[in-house]
């Protein structure tokens, strides 16, 4: 059975794409608005019952967390496509670091950034400034140990891309892009040298052609 994607048009969803689409492995996509609320349906519901997306049906297994999911399938078809895991037990130990970096210090900041600045405003919500101000200052320390680290390696868990750069693709992509924010990146000099590489892949360029961002 081909492999389910839902919600392809938001950027947790991405992270799953872009692992199918470095590995070679062949899915459909299934659109889940939801600014119209679709994620609250009881029928989205059975399948994630938090309500969120991204929800991955492979056959009878259904994940809804999108690292989760890329690890799964990174080592489901880790013979096939670019090697995302990393070859030695040192190199998988390090792509497992800088991803757990990336959902606990790095998602949170801009996943808040992204809410204010783009969805608060498209749902009706008042931007709050003040939380504007507070997650840009925590990215912004946080880009700082990035740009350190990637003084001394070219991707994050060493000198081959892996998930832990691929996971941070798709918010980024919202903080260069329509958040306006393009400046926090560029004005770091290894970290505007890591996304022009990791941003550029032919697989994150199919990701958006299949997969426009909703807004």
């Amino acid at each position: 059975m081909v492999v389910k994607v839902y919600g392809p048009a938001y950027a947790s969803p991405k992270r799953v794409i872009l692992c199918l689409i470095e590995k070679g492995v062949e899915f459909e996509t299934v659109h889940v608005d939801l600014l119209k609320g679709e994620n609250r349906d009881p029928e989205f519901l059975k399948m994630q019952p938090f309500g969120s997306l991204p929800v991955t049906q492979d056959g009878d297994l259904t994940l809804f967390e999108s690292r989760a999911t890329m690890r799964y399938f990174a080592e489901k078809y880790k013979s096939q496509g670019t090697d995302l895991l990393g070859k030695t037990l040192e190199e998988k130990a390090l792509v497992d670091n800088w991803i757990d970096v990336e959902a606990t210090s790095f998602n949170p900041p801009i996943y808040a950034l992204t809410f204010q600045i783009l969805f608060a405003p498209a749902l009706g919500l008042t931007k709050d400034e003040k939380v504007i101000q507070e997650n840009e200052e925590k990215l912004a320390k946080v880009l700082d140990i990035y740009e350190e680290r990637l003084s001394k390696s070219k991707y994050l868990a060493g000198d081959f891309f892996s998930l832990a750069d691929l996971s941070h693709i798709p918010f980024t992509q919202y903080l260069v892009g329509p958040m306006g924010k393009e400046p926090m990146v560029k004005s770091r000099k290894h970290v505007s040298a890591w996304w022009d590489d990791i941003s550029s892949r032919p697989s994150w360029a199919k990701t958006l052609q299949i997969c426009p961002p909703p807004m």
